[in-house]
């Protein structure tokens, strides 16, 4: 049976539109093998002359096809079977920094939520702007949901605006695009100011406060004018550093680690010069985690909620609703201040 006569077959099913006439006829074609990957569609000006539809109801149905990820269009050539996997209902582009532990936690809550219906396809671009636009390029127009962590660098700002409203939606961090596209993102400089408060009697007990961040990387630049701001209000003792050096943890200084690599590197070093976390030395790290609430009596954090982060982000994928949701840290006091 031809994709035609599965078509025309659905069109005795009253309760079915022409649209979903369309989409479930190539569907029952591919299942059937009538159709398999790398076949051309016909064209919208066949099926329009075959079926008597009107032109947008068959660019409709060719578009549903395309987010589903079973049809590629390609220019001037036309429509083209890329899948046969046709349980599912959305194909999403998922692009994240980098599988840190946190942003594993985000994924496995999205890949949850979600559900099988709805296949992820995973890219990282490592907060090099390169990478990120040959990832943009590869994927543009490929999938029916691009969920991005981006980079938060204005020279992008005009490739993400090439993607429909509908169709992006802002994780992680915050980059500005127009009203009416959708973000679900952290906010750093205000609302780590406000933990550091939170936390001026415990800081205050110890000599030195040192934050590790380097301006090359993805850390947050909120992060770092939080804590200038706040020490300088204070008049701490305090210094930022790039990278910690083997062996130079010094005791009654407190440590602010946001990449958890020096984090553990002081850890270790502490635990061989028989420093108590807490006490002799404090620790403060950004993002949380299960191995925090478990090392050395538990590691204070300044976090975001990525599992809530995920499942929110889900829904805006499920539902299609617009979504712009600044989301809350949450300070996580442990023994280790």
């Amino acid at each position: 049976m031809s994709l035609l006569e599965n078509i025309q077959n659905l069109q005795k099913i009253n309760t079915l539109s022409k649209h979903e006439q369309l989409v479930q006829g190539v569907v029952e074609s591919i299942d059937t093998k009538v159709l398999v990957i790398g076949d051309k569609l016909p064209s919208i000006n066949a099926m329009v002359s075959d079926l008597g539809y009107a032109r947008k109801t068959i660019v409709k149905a060719y578009e549903e096809l395309k987010e589903r990820g079973l049809v590629e269009s390609k220019k001037l050539k036309g429509y083209f079977i890329v899948s046969n996997e046709t349980k599912v209902t959305l194909k999403i582009a998922l692009v994240l920094f980098s599988f840190q532990r946190f942003q594993e936690e985000f994924y496995n809550a999205f890949r949850k939520e979600l559900g099988s219906k709805f296949q992820i396809d995973v890219f990282f671009h490592h907060s090099n702007i390169s990478i990120f636009k040959s990832i943009f390029n590869t994927v543009k127009g490929k999938y029916g949901m691009y969920v991005i962590a981006p980079i938060p660098d204005p020279s992008l700002q005009p490739l993400l605006h090439t993607i429909t409203p509908n169709k992006l939606l802002i994780i992680d961090r915050f980059i500005s695009l127009n009203n009416e596209y959708s973000f679900i993102s952290q906010e750093f400089e205000e609302s780590t100011y406000a933990k550091l408060t939170e936390l001026l009697p415990k800081i205050s007990k110890y000599k030195k406060f040192i934050l590790f961040f380097d301006k090359t990387t993805d850390h947050p630049p909120g992060i770092l004018k939080a804590f200038e701001r706040f020490c300088s209000q204070h008049k701490l003792n305090a210094s930022v550093e790039k990278k910690y050096t083997q062996n130079s943890v010094e005791k009654e200084n407190l440590y602010f680690f946001i990449s958890d690599t020096f984090l553990w590197e002081v850890l270790r070093d502490a635990k061989e010069n028989k420093y108590t976390i807490g006490d002799d030395i404090g620790i403060l790290s950004h993002n949380d985690h299960v191995v925090k609430e478990i090392v050395f009596g538990g590691i204070t954090t300044i976090s975001s909620d990525f599992k809530q982060m995920a499942i929110m982000a889900a829904n805006h994928v499920k539902f299609k609703k617009e979504t712009q949701q600044i989301v809350p840290s949450h300070l996580i006091l442990r023994n280790s201040l």
